[in-house]
């Protein structure tokens, strides 16, 4: 693959994202009810070369059932590895030059740094068949995630959110909207939880709001350091103050899980997943956008240089892309689908979590997170730890 130093700019990238989540969600087939076609149901046919696929994707993205569905209908062993964040998945490709797994997770905004690292191969997309997934998600990787023109290394596969969960027996915003600031109020000091990186994001969100920083800050800093240090100074000094407001920080759903739970913990940033399963599962859990708007992502599906179990990648893609299968995951993932027609298997419950989680005009305000240089992610991560080694 040829190298290529920048793919686009963050800004452009980001008002791409804008136009995604408002064209997506809005006016296409992934909203709940807003879906106007169905796929074909998946035949359940042996592959004559069987085998296994070596995974590695997010720790609660393929529930037991779907594992257990695909290996009936496919004769495919499925060697899952879990992992709870982008930095593991690289990290892990690394170290193993592109070796050791068949398909791989990355979000969607992390094209900037896979395109450096030479790790992925595009997909044939002539044995893809996509006319069951979200156009719009595809594009994003036709043009962001099609490096040097060689072809698409990305498809999308599951898409949320992060944005305010809470104990509904213990708390409940003042005034029945969250607020990513609700997390560093006085009256829940040691009681909240988040991801290091990305609360300390929801904060300069909340910041802009209450005027501790200008509107579009935390969206300029991504156009260059000098624009990004003086934002993010501002945000570790209010987190590092602040401090004593986290019960803990989580590193995957099931640390959320726990939090919610088991830990004490009765708000914290999250993702969607977790707290709407344990919604599902009927604990006393709700999930909602905040006034800031929640943040956006979808993470996908990629093939290391190194895969070696190649047919059997295009029979998971198959599966994946089906909406029987995609659908019965969600109730157990917690998730959205990228696959049109999937929420129709899913439960009504899933529908009422959906439609509380994003009320009103939630979904005309979401934060696509931009795409990421190496540059942003590293000085990010200098802040990220200032704050919890503070």
């Amino acid at each position: 693959m040829t190298k290529i130093k920048e793919l686009s700019s963050s800004a452009k990238t980001h008002r791409a994202a804008r136009d995604f989540s408002r064209r997506t969600l809005l006016k296409s087939a992934v909203a709940v009810g807003a879906v106007t076609a169905a796929a074909p149901a998946f035949v359940k046919k042996a592959l004559s070369s069987s085998g296994e696929i070596n995974i590695l994707m997010w720790s609660d993205y393929l529930p037991p059932d779907f594992i257990e569905a695909f290996t009936g209908a496919s004769g495919i062993k499925v060697n899952y590895t879990g992992i709870g964040s982008n930095e593991e998945i690289i990290n892990k490709m690394k170290a193993t030059k592109g070796r050791g797994f068949d398909i791989i997770s990355p979000t969607n905004v992390r094209s900037l740094q896979w395109v450096e690292l030479e790790l992925l191969q595009p997909f044939d997309m002539g044995r893809v068949d996509t006319a069951t997934v979200n156009p719009a998600m595809l594009k994003i990787g036709e043009t962001e995630w099609n490096f040097g023109g060689s072809g698409v290394h990305w498809l999308p596969h599951i898409w949320g959110t992060e944005a305010v969960a809470w104990r509904t027996d213990l708390w409940s915003p003042s005034d029945g909207t969250p607020s990513f600031g609700d997390i560093w109020q006085p009256e829940v000091k040691g009681k909240t939880m988040g991801r290091p990186h990305s609360m300390m994001l929801g904060a300069g969100l909340y910041m802009e709001t209450a005027g501790m920083l200008n509107a579009g800050d935390c969206w300029r800093a991504y156009e260059s350091e000098e624009k990004m240090r003086p934002v993010w100074d501002k945000i570790t000094a209010f987190c590092v103050e602040r401090k004593d407001n986290i019960k803990l920080f989580w590193n995957d759903a099931d640390t959320q899980k726990n939090g919610l739970l088991n830990e004490g913990v009765i708000v914290g940033q999250t993702w969607d997943g977790p707290p709407l399963a344990l919604k599902t599962a009927g604990d006393p859990v709700t999930y909602q956008a905040p006034k800031e708007g929640a943040l956006a992502w979808v993470d996908g599906m990629a093939v290391p240089t190194g895969a070696e179990n190649t047919d059997q990648i295009y029979e998971f893609l198959k599966f994946a892309f089906t909406p029987e299968p995609a659908g019965k995951a969600i109730d157990q993932h917690g998730y959205n689908s990228a696959v049109i027609g999937a929420d129709k298997f899913a439960s009504d419950q899933y529908a009422k979590n959906f439609g509380e989680a994003y009320p009103g005009d939630s979904l005309a305000n979401l934060n696509p997170w931009p795409s990421e240089p190496q540059w942003y992610a590293d000085i990010r991560t200098e802040y990220r730890n200032k704050f919890v080694n503070a």
